[in-house]
């Protein structure tokens, strides 16, 4: 995702390299590149146009310092106004009420159904919440059955009445069932259609007037660009809607969507998603993605969901078997396990300044991991605990039990004793346990 709009960005940026100061000159050809690269990535002319109005006035209004060169001082014009662009700050879903009621709006194929279960994850593990999710879809029967399947994926009961061609009458009994089954929130998932129509319109508007929801989040698929943005304002005409979900950001998304509605709505952005898998969900700030489309990461965001997974004690355990020289398989197998757990690597790679760059054209083949893993399951309890017993006839039966080759093998247990060998040398550095808190920071759950 904004992998163009970066690189254009990037390259506007270019024009005042070696520019002793801004003037309207030499900031003229960088402003038009700036709002080229944003017409390109579907964002509306208009938007573009008052946007880097907007830039040009702050820029010609502020002094450059010497320790700032004017180029690094248009990058934070630029992020501070793509910030603004996308809403300021970040915005918390509102979860009030006995039950509280979320209403999940949106066209068909935006990933309603999807989303709604993985805001239903959110809430159970996130916030510590007993959410339901309530089967409000009348008219796709498969819509109603993929709820079924992500509610039991994930733990979360799902009210359904397949008989039931009122939506309105079926949110009402799943809110009454919630109310005598302790559930505190109901996710209430509704019908879309290819294009806005009146009856869906009407249908929506009944649901929402009826069952008065503390937050209607209106889902958004970010691959249709200024159409996200056109329909996003028909809903919200007739809805007055809380809020904005971005799904499908791992798709091939020119980032219009995210950049223009705001603007258009003028209602925030409170959660983006990307994937298929229930954990994908991710809080929107509009801070840390200007970071993102400036290609300066996210180390905030990357931070946090190691933290998701860190766990003091066994952080504690795995420094001391570092500075005893003991770390094993067993230990190289939990970490690889919490790795996965954080996401895609690419992304999760791309959040660190400046390696995003470097990586975007890379092909990062995930399936290295089960690879090693089915290594390591393929070792003895006793061969995992002690690396130091690999002989060729053992390596030869790993080899065998996982479908690797002798060549993967050797080049695993090559590349696991270098890493030994640089935890050792860090312990005679005094380093020992600043190696162990960096790999126990992906160990666990807090």
């Amino acid at each position: 995702m904004f992998e163009n709009l970066s690189d254009r960005l990037e390259g506007a940026f270019k024009s005042l390299k070696g520019q002793g100061k801004i003037s309207e000159i030499n900031i003229a050809t960088t402003v038009k590149e700036i709002r080229r690269a944003l017409v390109e990535a579907d964002v509306n002319y208009k938007i573009a146009k008052e946007f880097t109005d907007t830039v040009k006035d702050k820029a010609l209004g502020q002094e450059v310092l010497t320790s700032v060169s004017p180029g690094q001082l248009m990058v934070k014009i630029v992020q501070d106004e793509l910030t603004a662009l996308m809403g300021g700050e970040q915005v918390d879903i509102n979860i009030k009420g006995s039950p509280a009621i979320i209403l999940i709006a949106g066209l068909q194929g935006s990933g309603k159904t999807t989303f709604s279960a993985k805001l239903a994850n959110h809430i159970k593990t996130k916030l510590g919440r007993s959410p339901m999710l309530a089967a409000c879809d009348i008219y796709r029967p498969a819509a109603i059955t993929q709820l079924q399947v992500l509610g039991e994926q994930i733990g979360v009961h799902v009210y359904a009445d397949i008989e039931n061609k009122n939506a309105v009458d079926i949110a009402k009994k799943a809110i009454n069932y919630a109310k005598t089954n302790n559930h505190n929130v109901v996710i209430v998932d509704t019908a879309g259609r290819l294009a806005v129509d009146e009856e869906m319109m009407d249908e929506i508007t009944r649901l929402k007037e009826a069952l008065n929801p503390s937050e209607t989040l209106f889902v958004v698929d970010s691959m249709t660009g200024q159409d996200a943005v056109n329909t996003a304002k028909a809903f919200n005409d007739r809805l007055n809607f809380d809020g904005v979900v971005l799904t499908k950001l791992d798709g091939d998304t020119r980032g219009g969507a995210a950049l223009s509605i705001k603007y258009v709505v003028q209602k925030p952005i409170k959660f983006v998603s990307r994937g298929e898998k229930m954990d994908t969900l991710e809080l929107f700030y509009p801070d840390r993605m200007a970071q993102r489309i400036l290609g300066m990461g996210d180390i905030v965001s990357f931070v946090e969901k190691a933290q998701e997974q860190y766990d003091q004690e066994k952080a504690e355990e795995l420094q001391r078997k570092i500075r005893k020289n003991q770390f094993d398989f067993e230990d190289f197998l939990q970490q690889l396990k919490q790795i996965k757990k954080m996401g895609n690597m690419k992304d999760l790679l791309g959040m660190i300044p400046g390696i995003g760059k470097q990586i975007k054209d890379m092909d990062i083949d995930e399936k290295q991991f089960s690879k090693l893993e089915a290594m390591i399951y393929s070792m003895t309890p006793e061969e995992r605990n002690n690396p130091d017993l690999m002989t060729g006839s053992r390596r030869q039966r790993i080899a065998a039990g996982s479908g690797s080759t002798i060549q993967d093998v050797n080049q695993f247990m090559k590349q696991f004793e270098e890493m030994r060998k640089m935890m050792k040398m860090m312990n005679k550095m005094g380093g020992g346990a600043k190696a162990a808190r960096a790999l126990g920071g992906m160990m666990g759950k807090r």
